[in-house]
């Protein structure tokens, strides 16, 4: 199993999104991209689309305004 970090700070939606999903695409089954943001519509989008695609997914708020979205790749 893999662990990769995307960081994805300063950057505003869709961009964290469409960077989660292709640095995801080129990961293998069982690896985790863990994707730092600091912005709260990619809070919001990010775990919407996991839960959809079927990835299991934490969520950790590192400081006030900051989260840490890990995501476990299931297909």
């Amino acid at each position: 199993m893999a662990e990769q970090t995307l960081d994805c700070l300063g950057e505003a939606c869709p961009v964290p999104l469409v960077r989660t999903q292709k640095a995801l695409a080129g990961l293998a089954v069982g690896d985790v991209l863990i994707v730092q943001i600091d912005h709260s519509c990619a809070m919001k989008n990010i775990p919407e689309w996991a839960d959809k695609e079927g990835h299991n997914f934490e969520i950790d708020e590192v400081e006030t305004g900051r989260w840490e979205i890990v995501i476990e790749k299931a297909h």
